[in-house]
Protein backbone atom coordinates (compact mmCIF):
# COMPACT_ATOMS: atom_id res chain seq x y z
CA UNK A 1 0.00 0.00 0.00
CA UNK A 2 1.28 3.50 -1.06
CA UNK A 3 1.87 6.33 1.42
CA UNK A 4 -1.15 8.52 2.47
CA UNK A 5 -2.25 11.78 2.20
CA UNK A 6 -1.37 12.29 5.79
CA UNK A 7 1.89 10.46 5.85
CA UNK A 8 3.38 12.61 2.78
CA UNK A 9 1.74 15.84 4.93
CA UNK A 10 3.61 14.41 7.41
CA UNK A 11 7.03 14.21 6.07
CA UNK A 12 6.94 17.48 3.23
CA UNK A 13 8.88 20.21 4.34
CA UNK A 14 10.50 23.05 3.20
CA UNK A 15 13.69 22.90 2.01
CA UNK A 16 16.07 25.32 0.79
CA UNK A 17 18.86 24.06 -0.23
CA UNK A 18 19.01 21.31 -3.30
CA UNK A 19 21.59 18.70 -4.64
CA UNK A 20 22.03 18.95 -8.51
CA UNK A 21 20.84 15.27 -9.02
CA UNK A 22 18.67 15.03 -11.97
CA UNK A 23 14.68 15.46 -11.94
CA UNK A 24 12.37 13.97 -14.25
CA UNK A 25 10.33 16.60 -16.44
CA UNK A 26 7.56 14.10 -16.10
CA UNK A 27 7.80 14.48 -12.17
CA UNK A 28 6.70 17.68 -12.33
CA UNK A 29 4.20 17.53 -15.08
CA UNK A 30 2.48 14.85 -12.79
CA UNK A 31 2.27 17.61 -10.22
CA UNK A 32 0.87 20.24 -12.67
CA UNK A 33 -1.23 17.62 -13.48
CA UNK A 34 -2.71 16.89 -10.27
CA UNK A 35 -3.17 20.66 -9.61
CA UNK A 36 -4.79 21.33 -12.62
CA UNK A 37 -7.72 19.24 -11.17
CA UNK A 38 -7.97 21.23 -7.72
CA UNK A 39 -11.18 23.14 -7.13
CA UNK A 40 -11.78 27.15 -8.24
CA UNK A 41 -13.96 29.76 -8.21
CA UNK A 42 -16.33 29.93 -11.13
CA UNK A 43 -14.72 27.18 -12.53
CA UNK A 44 -12.29 29.56 -14.14
CA UNK A 45 -8.78 27.61 -13.09
CA UNK A 46 -7.05 31.11 -13.12
CA UNK A 47 -3.83 29.08 -12.67
CA UNK A 48 -0.80 28.89 -15.28
CA UNK A 49 2.53 27.47 -14.17
CA UNK A 50 5.56 28.97 -16.25
CA UNK A 51 8.56 25.69 -15.92
CA UNK A 52 11.87 26.94 -15.90
CA UNK A 53 14.96 24.95 -16.57
CA UNK A 54 17.35 27.17 -18.13
CA UNK A 55 20.30 28.10 -16.01
CA UNK A 56 20.56 31.91 -17.64
CA UNK A 57 16.81 32.69 -16.86
CA UNK A 58 16.97 31.18 -13.18
CA UNK A 59 19.58 33.82 -12.97
CA UNK A 60 17.74 36.42 -14.09
CA UNK A 61 14.51 35.44 -11.88
CA UNK A 62 17.04 35.22 -8.89
CA UNK A 63 18.24 39.01 -9.25
CA UNK A 64 15.05 39.91 -9.79
CA UNK A 65 13.69 38.57 -6.45
CA UNK A 66 16.54 40.11 -4.97
CA UNK A 67 15.94 42.81 -5.82
CA UNK A 68 13.05 43.04 -4.01
CA UNK A 69 13.82 41.14 -0.88
CA UNK A 70 16.93 43.42 0.02
CA UNK A 71 14.09 46.56 0.00
CA UNK A 72 12.56 44.28 2.49
CA UNK A 73 15.70 43.20 4.65
CA UNK A 74 16.34 46.67 4.95
CA UNK A 75 13.05 48.19 6.17
CA UNK A 76 12.02 45.31 8.11
CA UNK A 77 11.83 46.08 12.15
CA UNK A 78 10.74 44.78 15.36
CA UNK A 79 9.24 41.07 15.81
CA UNK A 80 9.18 40.12 12.19
CA UNK A 81 13.18 41.33 12.02
CA UNK A 82 14.07 38.93 14.84
CA UNK A 83 12.43 35.93 13.30
CA UNK A 84 13.95 36.89 10.04
CA UNK A 85 17.18 36.56 11.72
CA UNK A 86 16.78 34.01 14.25
CA UNK A 87 15.90 31.40 10.99
CA UNK A 88 19.07 32.39 9.33
CA UNK A 89 17.67 33.81 6.19
CA UNK A 90 18.62 37.23 4.20
CA UNK A 91 17.73 38.34 1.21
CA UNK A 92 19.99 36.03 -0.62
CA UNK A 93 17.61 33.21 -2.61
CA UNK A 94 20.50 31.39 -4.07
CA UNK A 95 18.02 28.47 -3.98
CA UNK A 96 16.25 29.52 -7.04
CA UNK A 97 19.56 28.87 -8.92
CA UNK A 98 20.61 25.96 -7.34
CA UNK A 99 17.06 23.86 -7.73
CA UNK A 100 17.20 21.90 -11.08
CA UNK A 101 13.63 23.11 -11.71
CA UNK A 102 11.55 26.41 -10.95
CA UNK A 103 7.48 26.42 -11.20
CA UNK A 104 6.51 29.88 -11.34
CA UNK A 105 2.67 30.17 -10.44
CA UNK A 106 1.10 32.86 -12.25
CA UNK A 107 -2.52 33.73 -11.13
CA UNK A 108 -5.33 34.98 -13.43
CA UNK A 109 -5.82 38.81 -12.02
CA UNK A 110 -9.77 39.18 -13.19
CA UNK A 111 -10.77 35.49 -11.87
CA UNK A 112 -13.29 35.28 -9.35
CA UNK A 113 -11.70 34.05 -5.81
CA UNK A 114 -8.05 34.05 -8.05
CA UNK A 115 -5.89 34.02 -5.31
CA UNK A 116 -7.89 31.02 -3.07
CA UNK A 117 -8.13 28.63 -6.34
CA UNK A 118 -4.50 29.27 -6.58
CA UNK A 119 -3.32 28.80 -3.27
CA UNK A 120 -5.72 25.58 -2.99
CA UNK A 121 -3.54 24.32 -6.71
CA UNK A 122 -0.41 24.82 -4.94
CA UNK A 123 -1.20 22.62 -1.82
CA UNK A 124 -2.10 20.12 -4.37
CA UNK A 125 1.49 20.74 -6.02
CA UNK A 126 3.05 20.26 -2.70
CA UNK A 127 2.04 17.05 -1.95
CA UNK A 128 2.26 15.79 -5.40
CA UNK A 129 5.90 16.65 -5.55
CA UNK A 130 6.59 14.75 -2.25
CA UNK A 131 4.92 12.04 -3.40
CA UNK A 132 7.55 11.56 -6.29
CA UNK A 133 10.08 12.18 -3.51
CA UNK A 134 11.15 15.31 -4.69
CA UNK A 135 11.43 18.35 -2.66
CA UNK A 136 10.37 22.35 -3.31
CA UNK A 137 9.57 25.02 -1.37
CA UNK A 138 6.54 27.67 -1.64
CA UNK A 139 8.26 31.08 -1.68
CA UNK A 140 6.63 34.20 -2.94
CA UNK A 141 8.85 37.52 -3.73
CA UNK A 142 8.74 40.55 -1.69
CA UNK A 143 8.24 42.18 -5.50
CA UNK A 144 6.24 40.08 -7.23
CA UNK A 145 6.57 42.19 -10.26
CA UNK A 146 10.42 41.99 -10.83
CA UNK A 147 10.48 38.85 -12.09
CA UNK A 148 7.16 38.65 -14.09
CA UNK A 149 9.46 41.19 -16.34
CA UNK A 150 12.18 37.98 -17.20
CA UNK A 151 9.10 35.51 -17.81
CA UNK A 152 7.33 37.65 -20.69
CA UNK A 153 4.16 36.99 -18.92
CA UNK A 154 1.64 38.77 -19.94
CA UNK A 155 -0.45 41.51 -18.30
CA UNK A 156 -3.58 40.40 -16.47
CA UNK A 157 -1.36 37.95 -14.38
CA UNK A 158 0.47 38.18 -10.98
CA UNK A 159 2.94 35.83 -9.70
CA UNK A 160 2.02 34.47 -6.45
CA UNK A 161 4.40 31.29 -5.83
CA UNK A 162 8.11 29.94 -6.69
CA UNK A 163 8.49 26.39 -6.41
CA UNK A 164 12.12 25.65 -7.03
CA UNK A 165 12.16 21.67 -7.25
CA UNK A 166 14.65 19.22 -6.45
CA UNK A 167 16.05 16.68 -4.78
CA UNK A 168 16.59 18.08 -1.17
CA UNK A 169 20.08 18.93 0.73
CA UNK A 170 18.53 20.82 3.63
CA UNK A 171 19.31 19.20 7.00
CA UNK A 172 17.02 21.68 9.03
CA UNK A 173 14.52 20.19 10.90
CA UNK A 174 10.98 20.55 10.04
CA UNK A 175 9.49 22.60 11.97
CA UNK A 176 6.53 21.84 14.67
CA UNK A 177 2.94 21.62 14.23
CA UNK A 178 0.10 22.63 16.40
CA UNK A 179 -2.45 19.97 18.02
CA UNK A 180 -5.98 18.82 16.82
CA UNK A 181 -6.41 20.61 20.27
CA UNK A 182 -5.55 23.90 19.45
CA UNK A 183 -7.23 24.55 16.29
CA UNK A 184 -10.22 22.14 15.76
CA UNK A 185 -13.45 22.77 18.14
CA UNK A 186 -16.58 21.32 17.83
CA UNK A 187 -20.15 23.36 17.12
CA UNK A 188 -18.51 26.19 19.40
CA UNK A 189 -15.53 27.77 19.54
CA UNK A 190 -13.23 26.27 22.40
CA UNK A 191 -15.00 23.00 22.45
CA UNK A 192 -12.55 20.69 22.09
CA UNK A 193 -13.23 17.72 19.75
CA UNK A 194 -14.20 14.89 21.58
CA UNK A 195 -10.92 12.95 20.97
CA UNK A 196 -8.95 15.80 22.72
CA UNK A 197 -11.37 15.44 25.57
CA UNK A 198 -10.89 12.04 25.29
CA UNK A 199 -7.07 12.20 25.59
CA UNK A 200 -7.19 15.16 27.47
CA UNK A 201 -4.50 16.74 25.00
Amino acid sequence: MGKTLLDLSKERRSVRRYTDENVFLDDILYALKVASLAPSGANEQPWRFVIVEDDNTKKLVREACERGERHLYDNVKGEFKKWLLSQGLSHEKPFLEEAPYLVVVLMKRSAKYARESVWVAIGYILLALEEKGLSTLAYTPSNTDYPLHELDAPTGFKLEAILPVGHSDDESPRTSRRELSETVFMNKWGNLIPCARATGS
